[in-house]
């Protein structure tokens, strides 16, 4: 039996944090009904996650066999390398603008537009590299908002490891994290790289001192979207 796809449409909303017209590529899965409540699962690097990651077949496939709860994910693409570096990176210009449109314009958005729970615990934010570091970031900050993070091979810098351990919220965030034990040495967009490991395996020791549900593994691979696509049936099967 053929499994019924979804559909991804495109929007735009005015961000007045961002100044600028974000688009978002809406995926509602192929029964959606307005008579139903939807999780919403909302994606960093947003084009590459339904064209590398091919996250819409995977919700359509564990939607038809109801493996998963229902649910709307949204894609935030990014304009170009500067853009994303700007938005995701901790010390990015957009950084701190780009989580508060996330908390304070996306989330308000999509909860008039579309029939969802209007709970911190039924919103998931994920992202890939830098698009993790934010994800994990803007969750850190609004932790009511957002109560669910899936990160693969995430950056991570002081001021990341710096904003965990000063977390003391209890029982909000469920959190999925795994990285490559092959992301030694990581070619970065500004032509130098990086060990992502490392500090990766840091940043896992912080969060299991605290109060977080918490799932972590290193996958046998490099920082691409060969590991981080497979991956992605068991971050969504364990986190929905």
């Amino acid at each position: 039996m053929e499994i019924p796809k979804g559909t991804i449409k495109e929007h735009t909303i005015k961000s007045n944090e961002l100044g600028e017209e974000v688009l978002l590529l809406i995926y509602m899965p192929a029964n959606f009904s307005p008579l139903y409540k939807y999780s919403l699962l909302i994606a960093q690097d947003g084009r590459d996650y339904f064209q590398l990651g091919k996250i819409g077949r995977i919700a359509d496939e564990y939607l038809f066999e109801r493996e998963i709860e229902n649910l709307i994910i949204i894609g935030i693409p990014y304009k170009d390398v500067k853009d994303r570096r700007k938005k995701y990176h901790p010390a990015g210009k957009q950084n701190q603008a780009y989580i508060r449109f996330l908390a304070h314009e996306l989330v308000p958005y999509l909860d008039k537009e579309f029939p969802t729970y209007h709970m911190g615990s039924t919103r998931a934010l994920i992202g890939d590299s830098l698009g993790a570091t934010v994800s994990l970031m803007t969750a850190l900050h609004y932790p009511h908002t957002f109560g669910k993070i899936i990160l693969q091979s995430p950056y991570v810098d002081d001021q990341v490891n710096g904003l965990v351990e000063s977390f003391t919220e209890k029982g909000l965030l469920e959190i999925y994290h795994v990285v490559g034990n092959q992301e030694t040495v990581v070619q970065m967009t500004n032509g130098k790289t990086s060990d992502f490991l490392t500090p990766n395996r840091k940043l896992s020791s912080i969060i299991k001192s605290k109060s977080i549900t918490y799932y972590y593994d290193e996958f046998n691979g490099d920082h691409t979207w060969t590991h981080w696509q497979p991956d992605l049936k068991r971050a969504l099967k364990m986190m929905f």
